[in-house]
């Protein structure tokens, strides 16, 4: 058995130890900038900080608060990330996508993966709530770099389906439910942690990207690589620089997705309840 697979062995198992008895949660959330406040509505909630499980790094950008936090939403068994860290803090895309692994080896085979993003496209407003399709991985680095455990992983793990099709269905569908229109668009994760500037904007635009961030893509990667399916949903906190005269600020994020939190709190609950009515399903491949 490799390092990596005893160490994700042995966080999973300390992560369990934590959980209530019989607990056997199946997904994992990662709740980005400004969002991690829905992890404070779940049902029966068991707080872990990550300065107390192995392995997961503490972020300290504002808006993150860095719990793992285990409980019920929609009457589904949940495990939820407050906040994540990031490349650009200075850790390496090992260490970044460590708690995603670590959700993973615990038994959670679907991720909801969010994040705060700047809109590129046009048409997208401050406030738009938007359903990844795919993504480009601007990082010129990869979490998989490195020798492989097929323990863990294959060699060379498929992408054509990054996002999963079905959970996109179903995030559509609670959209519709709820009187929101979301559209689909692919996102672009640049290193940070200055933002784009306009040219760059301009590129990412050419390039076919609708959304631009500083995280999502490497915990993607690692957790199509480990087999879960990955639904990712992007709060749109500011528009990119150059589509606007306004200049960017990290309070325009924390606050946009402030004022957004019950539509996506509304979303969550809905997408939740539509994955607990198709029941267990084994993740794709």
């Amino acid at each position: 058995m490799s390092p990596l697979r005893q160490a994700l062995d042995a966080a999973a198992q300390q992560i369990r130890a934590r959980l209530p008895a019989g607990a056997a949660p199946k997904v994992g959330l990662v709740l980005g900038s400004g969002l991690g406040g829905y992890a404070d509505r779940l049902a029966g909630r068991t707080v872990i900080p990550y300065g107390e499980l192995p392995g997961f790094p503490s972020s300290k950008v504002e808006g993150h608060a860095g719990n793992l936090v285990h409980g019920h939403a929609s009457g589904i068994e949940v495990l939820a990330m407050q906040g994540r860290v990031h490349f650009y803090e200075g850790h390496d895309l090992a260490t970044v996508v460590w708690p995603v692994r670590a959700l993973c080896a615990a038994g959670c085979n679907t991720l909801i993966i969010t994040n705060a993003a700047g809109g590129i496209d046009h048409a997208l407003r401050p406030g738009d709530l938007v359903i990844l399709s795919d993504h480009l991985n601007l990082l010129a680095d990869s979490p998989l770099r490195g020798e492989n455990d097929p323990a863990v992983g294959p060699r060379f793990p498929d992408m054509s389906d990054a996002y999963d099709l079905a959970l996109r269905a179903i995030a559509a569908r609670a959209g519709n439910e709820l009187g929101l229109t979301l559209r689909e668009g692919v996102y672009a994760c640049s290193p940070g942690p200055a933002y784009e500037t306009p040219a760059e904007v301009r590129m990412l635009r050419a390039l076919g990207a609708d959304l631009a961030g500083m995280s999502t893509a490497p915990e993607v990667i690692a957790a199509r690589h480990m087999g879960a399916r990955v639904l990712g949903l992007s709060c749109v906190t500011n528009l990119a620089a150059g589509i606007t005269n306004q200049k960017l600020s990290h309070a325009e994020v924390t606050e946009t997705a402030g004022r957004v939190r019950e539509t996506f709190i509304a979303l969550l609950d809905r997408i939740l309840a539509h994955i607990l009515a198709l029941g267990a399903r084994e993740p794709s491949t």
